[in-house]
């Protein structure tokens, strides 16, 4: 089959497309034909071996990385199936969120990990949906613990876990609030911000305004900064930081963190790549699309053979939603 390979860090110049073996599934795992995936900061994370100190704690590869096939999210065909494989068969349309492999033409899943595809959505919209939605789902209701009625602002409304995240805190019935530029606006307010901020012209941070869940998607605010946009009993959850500018967000991060204990907001991060509960989200977010509550937002589609200007542009972090990959 064909796949990108990644055999050492750098720019998206390093994915070489060759031939490599067809995966064959264990008892318990599943072969699927990938029909899209997409792109996210995960994978040019894993890339560019950033941050650095990442390296040196062993969770991507000291010298060589530890993944060699990166795509976290794929969407596709069942092709075969282990003997212990129950729930599939060949010919199901499935996605799921396998944190690497997606930038090939095969994978295998765990049955455990993989659901059904949306009957509403095309394999390049369910390819979007995977690491993205479970981000922003694991960010409001696990870890914001959002009720009906709250007051959420998401900074960083316009990217992939944003649009995302600006439905899901709607349909869970928050008054929401989107932080974006002024070119992204329309689109916040078009998937359901009952607000819109322009960074380019307010600071969240200095307004005056109180919220009771902050979901941080851009970390470009230190966390004194973003306590203040807090109510005092309010959460802020940590999930990711700027496109390509690691170190910064991950030391504002980190002392954020430190601060929790010492004030009464709670302080938390969104980890979606140590949830072991990706399937029981897939499905709930298959409901929440099924019934219209949530729909992907992509933003350009590149065929395969252009994975590395995908990443490229991903990286960049302009995206609007996502970007995604056909196969």
């Amino acid at each position: 089959m064909k796949a990108f390979v990644l055999r050492s860090y750098g720019s998206p110049d390093v994915l070489e497309l060759t031939d490599v073996d067809t995966p064959v599934p264990t008892d318990d795992e599943v072969l699927v034909q990938v029909r899209a995936t997409s792109v996210q900061p995960y994978d040019w994370h894993f890339m560019r071996g950033e941050p650095y100190v990442a390296r040196l704690m062993g969770g991507l590869g000291l010298r060589k990385p530890k993944i060699d096939i990166l795509g976290a999210d794929v969407a596709g065909v069942v092709e075969a199936v282990g003997r212990n494989v129950t729930e599939f068969r060949p010919g199901d349309e499935v996605f799921a969120m396998p944190k690497q492999g997606g930038f090939s033409q095969y994978v295998c899943v765990r049955e455990d990990e993989l659901a059904p595809k949306p009957k509403n959505l095309t394999y390049e919209q369910a390819a979007a949906v995977p690491m993205a939605a479970n981000t922003a789902l694991l960010a409001l209701r696990d870890q914001g613990r959002v009720q009906p009625g709250q007051k959420v602002l998401v900074n960083g409304a316009s990217g992939g876990v944003g649009t995302f995240a600006v439905q899901l805190a709607r349909a869970f019935g928050a008054q929401v609030t989107g932080v974006c530029s002024t070119r992204n606006l329309d689109l916040a307010r078009s998937i359901g911000a009952h607000e819109v901020i322009d960074y380019t012209r307010e600071d969240f941070t200095r307004n005056g305004r109180r919220y009771d869940l902050l979901l941080d998607n851009a970390g470009n605010h230190p966390g004194a900064a973003c306590r203040r946009a807090l109510t005092p009993k309010g959460t802020h959850v940590i999930v990711g930081g700027q496109a390509g500018r690691w170190l910064r967000p991950v030391g504002r991060m980190f002392s954020t963190l430190a601060a929790s204990p010492f004030v009464s907001q709670r302080i938390v991060r969104a980890d979606v790549v140590r949830c072991t509960e990706n399937k029981r989200n897939l499905l709930t977010l298959t409901e929440l699309i099924e019934t219209g509550k949530v729909t992907p937002v992509i933003d350009r589609t590149y065929p395969f053979e252009d994975v590395p200007a995908a990443v490229r542009y991903q990286e960049e972090g302009r995206a609007r939603g996502k970007v995604v990959i056909t196969i």
